[in-house]
Parts: C-alpha cells; structure tokens; sequence
C-alpha cells in the first residue's frame, strides 16, 4: 500500500491568528469605505462620482471639446477603462450614456451621436454604434483643469495621473442631481435650474450667513429635464432643504382637450421624472383591463419627439379631476422623489447636508481654484518677464550674443558670466532660433513686459483681497447665468411649481360604475350581489338547508354595514361582493367574523344616519353611521358586551319613539329623546325583563303610528297609549294581532 503523501509546509513568511469576526469586519469596512468614496457618493464640489469624473478627464484627452469631431463611445470607454477606471466596459458605457440622455440630465455633460435610449425605456445602441463628445457644460466642468486648479493622483497602474475633482465652474451637483447607494448610506439629489442656482449663489457671496428658507427664495424647488408639476406645500419643501432629507411629490402635467360634440379627452404632455413612458402606459392598460379604472375608456400614446399620451373617458360626464385623481393615486403618473443630499465632503467625509451647505462648499471650492490659478498665472507671467528680460539683453548686445555662440564651447556659462544672465534666460536665447532674433525689437519686448507686469500686479492684488475675489467669482457667475438664462431654451424652467393636492376623498361614486344591484345574504352568512333590482327573490336558490335572511335593493356605489353577535359593525362595498350567478361567498371570507358569531342586521351605509343598536340584555344607545364605519376587514366594536350576550338590534333610528318588544311578550313604548348618542359603549337599559331578554326594537313616528307585518300585510296602530311609558320599565302585552315572533318585521 503506498504512503500518503506529506503534508506540504506553509510559506515561509508572517502568519497571523485573528478572531474571524475581527478579520471579517476589518475588510467589510474596507469594502463600505471604497464604496462609499470611491463608487457611490458624490463629491459635494463637482457633483460627480469617480466614473463620471474620469470619463470627463478621458473624453478631454481625447480632445473631444463641444466644437471637434465626435469619436465612437467605444474609444472613449476603452481609454477610460485602459487609463482610469478598472472595472467593466458596460458599467462606463452605462453612466455615459446617462449623462448624453436628455430626459435623464437637466444639462448633459456628454454630446452623443446616435441611439442613446429613449424616454420610453429603451436601451441606448452598443458602444461601437454610437459616438460622442463633450458638451459646454462639461468643458465648464473642466476649464483650467491645465492651470494647478486641482490636485491630481496616480492612477490605479500608476502609469498615469487623474484629477480628484474638477475645477467645476458648472454647479453640476445642484444642476443635474445626484443618486447612489453606498454600504449603509445612500444619496438621492434632483436636478434644479442653473438661473435659480446662480441667483442663490450670488446672494450668498453677499450674505455669508444666509438661511436656507432665504435660499429657497431663489431655487424654487427641483427642475426636472422632464417637466411635470411639483405639487408640494412651501413648508415640506424648506423642510426638506433644511436637513437635507424629505420627500417630494412630483405629478405628471395634463389637460383636458375638447373635442366636437361635447367629447373630450385628457392628454398628458409631460411625466414625472424617471418614469420610463411605455412602463407607464402598460400600467395605466393593466389596470383598464382588470376593470380598476370604471370610467377610462382607453389609453393611446401618441407621442413622437414631444409625450403626448391620451386618456379616453368612457362618457363625457365624467369628472376628468376625479379620473386623475385616481390614476395619480393608482400608476407612477405621481411619484415621489426622495431628498437625500448625502455626499462627500471637501476631506471625503460623507455626511447629508442642507442645500445653504452645499452651495457655500462649491462657493468655497470655486474661491479655491480660482487662488491656485491665479498663482499657476502669477508663476507663468514670472518666468515670462525673465525671458523678457533675457531677451531685452542679448538685443542690446545681439552682435556680442551671436559671437559667443559661434565661438566658444560652453556659450551658456559665458553668457551667464558676461551679462548677469539667469539659467532661464541663457537656455531661453539659446533655444531660439535666428529668425527671432532678426526680427526682436526692443519696444515689442518692453509692450509685453509692461501687460505682464500690470497682470502681474493685479494678480498679486487680487489674491491678497478676498472681497476680489469674491467679486471675480461673482462675475463668473453672472456670465453662467447669460448663458444659462431663463430666456434660453436650455436655461427655461421645465418643472413647473404647483399646490400640493388637498386631503380630498374621491366620492366612490367617481370610482365605481353606479349600477343598480339586488345584495343577498343567506341565513348562513353567504352573500352575493345580483344585477339589477330584483322583484321576483323566491326563484333565488340557495345552498341544501339554507335560506334567505337578508335581500337589500341597492347600488354597486353604496357599502353595507354588518352587525355581528359580537357587537361589531364591519363595511363592505357592494362592488367588491361576489356576483349572482352561484352561491355567493361566506361573509367571514370578507370580515374578521368568527364561526361562532352570527350576523345580527345587514344596513346600507347612508352617511350621517343615526342608528339605534342594543343587546340582547335590552341596553343600547343611539350612534352615527359616520362613528361605525369600518377601513379595514376587523371592523369596528362599537357595543361593548359582558359575557354571554349578544348584540340583537341595528335599526335605523329614524322618529320620535321607540318601540321594544321582549322575549318575555312585553312592549314598551317611549320617546327617543330618552336614549343617549354615543360612539361606543353599553348604553342604557331600554327595557326590564324578568325572564328572557330583548327580542327587537323599532324606531317609528308617533302621528304615523306603529307598523308591523302580518304574513304578506302590514298593520299599523296609532292608538298605543297604554304601552306609552318610561324607559327601562316592563312594558304589557302587545296589542291582539302582533306576531308570536315578537318581532315587527
């Protein structure tokens, strides 16, 4: 048998014991941290993540500016993936093609050529299809990135350098928004109106201290590249900005378009902000199909470069205010677009921040760049004026200049010996060529050294003055705003401002087709709902040993109400009941109503109705039907019950008197005046017994007298004076002919 072969030895080298929840949690935080700054969150002055920064550096040293030529998308993410960013091809193909799409970017950072997707949905074409180049707004975003404006870093292979942020004289970050979700934390900014931003920004220059509440007097609210209406309230809105977190409802913007006859439609000419148009229109025809929409008749897209989708009623009658009302309640024709301005700080710190925050750090980052440019300037203008004056010396001594360097071995040294030249200056002469030296004049040279030395000046002036440079800033952003105006088709405010929705309840009526239904409920609390007012109810069959117990002529509009033995009152509505054509469906399938409840009285909701509900042990109290109306399918208990007694009566409390009836065949009659409103309780006692309890109870009005029902007749009695009396007594014996049920109907 052979041996086993020895175990091979560790490598040579340190070998650490470390608790795994240690070593686990040390490289998680790791991962969070690189995803955070490094992917997902960005950078408060620029407004970008590394891979849009980076394919913004990449198209620049492509020199791919707003005037040349585009170049295919796929050299750029090729460049950008070879140099910069080492991750996949299609996730730097994707965030290009978000910033080249105009219904995904109030101002595109990328100018692209070809399919790049549509409001509809659709994916953009591969990379080898399209092409693309910067726009104005991304050669902002990059203006004097050349000039020490920012700091750059090797990148990932250390062959090359990246930026790690831009100089930004865009303020991209308000301007086209921000989303992304880190570890632990996520970001989520809307686009804003450049104009608006400028106007806040320059009253910040003026008042360092300004609050948000002031700021928002200038940006009015989020500018969508999709237009739609921004239906908030002011104070939700400062809210939101203020701390930097909130939500914001944003509704699809419609008309009513009349057409001949009285007809009309609804046209929808812009929708909410990153709704894909044609997911929109199969939810609005979902929804159609499944009958959720009773008075939309059809839906149409008919848009071309423009939205324009119509909405079809089914009769010209209806409400088109209920009908939207519906629909922004029901499909992404309302959204709402969470604020959540967390981002990375100047030092990389992601923390959320209010929107006064966000602008003075990119007034700060700005104040920043334009320091480190002035001095790369005042650097530039240096070595100039020593060339200049280099140059100034060998034309005073030009034929001495050009002998030396025909005759001696090291001309430099000896020009630096013989005229007091610099390092600078003697390479400089010697580096240029004879025609110059020909053609140098003195007053040329002096003409540039004079400009240079006032620039010079001035630059050293400005960076020694911060109200300077606040007003160069200013400047600046007086110059973004002419381009970016609202007067411009680019600068125009899209989204526009409206009044947030009120708290309005759409009458069910407005929801549900009014149709005329026939509701029964058998005696073992199976219901159903038949079309139609039915007359004729004895050919309705049932199941083997059940029976009707309840038949109620209504409307699919109304709802019911349910009493159970338990004292709950639970709500349905009619539309939602099973139709006719079976058995119908077990009303406990519907409502929290145990087996061993029974159904006591089946009502139709009429709003502001007062109802008379009592026990079996003959206590009840007066209620309002608004006060037991039931949202969900637990209903609402509205008789509180002792053990072993049960709910008996739910009646219309509609008269002057009250007439009870006990198990025990005593009536009592008294004013209705004598029973109290509540909203829930035990009431009062209604009427005494010696044995047995409340068998059932009537509200009736005395000049009309007292009615019962006798087989198929009715009998009415005025002359009840004798069974008149108090609440809470004993009553007598029914007047000759009352039923032996002991009950009036």
């Amino acid at each position: 048998m052979a041996k086993s072969a020895a175990p091979v030895p560790p490598p040579e080298g340190e070998i650490r014991i470390a608790n795994l929840a240690d070593a686990l949690g040390e490289r998680y935080l790791s991962y969070a941290l690189s995803t955070i700054t490094a992917r997902s969150l960005p950078d408060v002055r620029d407004g970008l993540k590394p891979v849009h920064r980076r394919l913004l550096y990449g198209m620049r040293q492509l020199n791919l500016e707003p005037g040349s030529k585009a170049k295919k998308s796929a050299r750029v993410v090729g460049d950008v993936m070879g140099q910069y960013h080492p991750h996949g091809d299609q996730s730097i193909y994707d965030a290009m093609v978000r910033m080249a799409q105009e219904f995904a970017q109030r101002y595109r950072l990328v100018d692209g050529q070809g399919n790049f997707g549509n409001i509809d949905g659709d994916s953009a074409a591969a990379m080898r299809y399209t092409e693309a180049k910067l726009t104005e707004a991304a050669a902002l975003m990059l203006e004097g990135i050349d000039e020490d404006t920012v700091d750059f870093r090797p990148t990932y292979d250390g062959e090359h350098q990246e930026p790690l942020v831009l100089p930004a004289a865009f303020p991209n970050l308000l301007a086209n928004g921000a989303q992304g979700i880190a570890v632990g934390m996520a970001t989520s900014i809307p686009p804003h109106n450049v104009a608006e931003i400028c106007d806040a920004l320059q009253h910040l220059i003026k008042t360092p201290n300004a609050r948000t509440e002031t700021l928002l007097n200038y940006i009015q609210g989020p500018d969508f590249p999709t237009g739609g209406v921004l239906s908030e309230t002011r104070e939700t809105i400062v809210e939101a900005y203020k701390t930097g977190r909130g939500s914001l409802r944003v509704r699809a913007r419609w008309s009513k378009e009349d057409l001949k006859g009285g007809v009309w439609q609804i046209v929808i000419t812009e929708i909410p902000y990153q709704v894909a148009k044609g997911k929109l229109i199969e939810k609005i025809a979902e929804l159609l199909n499944d009958k959720k929409l009773p008075f939309l008749d059809d839906v149409r897209d008919e848009s071309a470069a423009d939205v324009r989708v119509v909405l079809v009623p089914k009769s010209r009658n209806v409400d088109p205010e209920h009908l939207m009302e519906q629909l922004f309640r029901t499909t992404d024709l309302e959204i709402r677009f969470s604020l959540n301005m967390n981002v990375l700080d100047a030092n990389q710190v992601p923390r959320v921040m209010s929107l006064a925050e966000v602008l003075r750090a990119y007034l700060d980052h700005r104040r920043d760049v334009l320091q480190r440019r002035t001095r790369f300037r005042l650097a530039e203008i240096a070595r100039r004026l020593e060339i200049l004056e280099g140059y100034l010396k060998a034309y005073l001594n030009i034929d001495a200049v050009i002998r030396v360097i025909r005759t001696e071995d090291d001309p430099k040294a000896v020009m630096m010996k013989k005229w007091d030249l610099t390092d600078l200056q003697a390479d400089a002469i010697l580096n240029m060529r004879l025609r110059a030296l020909r053609r140098l004049e003195e007053i040329e040279i002096k003409t540039e050294h004079k400009t240079l030395t006032g620039e010079q000046k001035d630059l050293s002036s400005l960076l020694k003055s911060e109200e300077k440079q606040w007003d160069k800033i200013s400047g600046e952003i007086a110059e973004l705003k002419k381009r970016y105006g609202p007067k411009t088709d680019l600068g125009r405010r899209r989204t526009e401002l409206g009044e947030a929705p009120s708290a309005v309840v759409i009458p069910i009526e407005s929801l549900v087709e009014r149709e005329p239904a026939t509701v029964i409920c058998s005696a073992k609390g199976w219901i159903r709902a038949m079309k139609g007012h039915v007359e004729d109810t004895a050919e309705i069959k049932f199941k083997e040993g059940d029976r009707a117990k309840f038949e109620l002529k209504c409307e699919t509009t109304d709802k019911l109400l349910v009493l159970g033995t338990n004292g709950k009152i639970y709500t349905l509505g009619v539309d939602k009941l099973p139709g006719g054509r079976g058995h119908g469906e077990p009303i406990r399938l519907m409502v929290d109503l145990g087996n061993e409840q029974d159904i006591v009285q089946l009502l139709i909701y009429k709003p502001g109705q007062k109802l008379l509900v009592a026990s079996a042990d003959g206590r009840g109290f007066i209620v309002n039907s608004d006060e037991v109306l039931a949202q969900t399918r637990s209903g609402k208990q509205v008789l509180s019950l002792p053990d072993g007694v049960e709910a008996q009566v739910c009646t219309p409390a509609e008269g002057d008197m009250v007439a009870c009836i006990g198990e025990n065949r005593k009536m009592l009659l008294f004013p209705i005046d004598q029973v109290p409103e509540m909203n829930r309780g035990r009431g009062v006692m209604l009427q005494k017994y010696k044995d047995g309890g409340l068998s059932d109870v009537k509200v009736y009005t005395k000049k009309e007298g007292l009615s019962w029902r006798l087989g198929d007749k009715t009998r009415t009695e005025t002359n009840l004076r004798d069974w008149i009396g108090e609440r809470a007594q004993a009553g007598r014996l029914p007047p000759q002919g009352f039923p032996r049920g002991n009950k009036f109907t």
